[in-house]
């Protein structure tokens, strides 16, 4: 017989409401299932820094949780606070695709612990629902990303002569509609080089090769004596696909996009309607 004995979760469309926070009844579900003794992970494109916040206000150090970021490029033990795995993107790799991506009307984002750098902080606007809906909402896709980290920010003029530092993640922004238009051309030189995958319409990110969050879930997992078979995972974008592949139950969320909810075990109620929690209950986890 399988038991549930981790709930991993995305952040962003799924644990987040369109308001970025957490719901009080989604909150309570999680604290509950946490003081059952089910581990709680959550699984993020997001930098370390900017998951810190809601481990704590779930609580995940007095339960022994985990954060994978950067789309599994790193995870990091709430417990401890301990960073316990990393993979990085070779430099010369990042270099070329840096330069590769001069081409192209992108914006590209790079982070350390503290800082996050941009080739102009004046480009910044993107609409990010072109997509969907053109009615010319324009955000500061800069600031956007780098306030949940708490990220300062500094240009660099040229990333791929200026970069001396290793990268998790190497992410870029642009309208959605020209992203869905070329990420084939931007991707096509390092498919066998970087794993290359979509966050968000607006988003499209680069990790090292095999990195992705059901890859290293299992890293996570195996140490603690489980495995596959014990996970629900749920989320929303493409870069969760492996996860809900990975698990035994995958759960997408309502507002998740068609190819995620395609392969998902179960859907969910949106991220503004406490799908986490209806789910919950429905698998008897609270």
């Amino acid at each position: 017989m399988t038991i549930l004995k981790t709930i991993v979760l995305d952040l962003d469309g799924t644990l987040l409401n369109d308001e970025k926070k957490i719901s009080p009844k989604t909150k309570k579900a999680l604290m509950d299932a946490q003081a059952s003794g089910i581990k709680l992970i959550l699984a993020s494109g997001r930098p370390t820094p900017a998951m810190y916040h809601l481990a704590k206000e779930l609580e995940m150090d007095k339960h022994h949780g985990f954060l994978i970021s950067f789309n599994g490029a790193c995870v990091t033990d709430c417990e401890t606070g301990e960073e316990i795995y990393n993979q990085h993107v070779d430099p010369s790799i990042a270099k070329e695709l840096f330069n590769h991506l001069k081409k192209f009307d992108v914006i590209p984002m790079i982070a350390d612990d503290k800082y996050m750098y941009v080739n102009n902080v004046y480009n910044h606007l993107l609409n990010p629902r072109s997509h969907v809906d053109n009615d010319g909402s324009m955000i500061n896709i800069i600031e956007y990303e780098a306030r949940p980290a708490n990220h300062l920010i500094r240009e660099m003029s040229d990333f791929a002569s200026d970069v001396d530092f290793p990268l998790h993640k190497i992410l870029i922004a642009a309208d959605p509609v020209y992203l869905l238009d070329n990420f084939e051309a931007i991707s096509e030189p390092f498919k066998k080089k970087l794993t290359c995958v979509f966050s968000a319409p607006f988003y499209y990110e680069f990790t090292d090769q095999g990195v992705d969050k059901a890859n290293t879930l299992n890293k996570v997992l195996e140490p603690l004596g489980m495995s596959a078979e014990n996970v629900i995972a749920f989320g929303d974008g493409h870069n969760d696909k492996t996860l809900l592949e990975f698990a035994h139950i995958g759960v997408a969320m309502d507002n998740a996009e068609d190819e995620v909810k395609a392969i998902a075990t179960h859907i969910t109620h949106s991220n503004n309607e406490d799908g986490i929690a209806t789910a919950l209950s429905k698998y008897n986890l609270i």
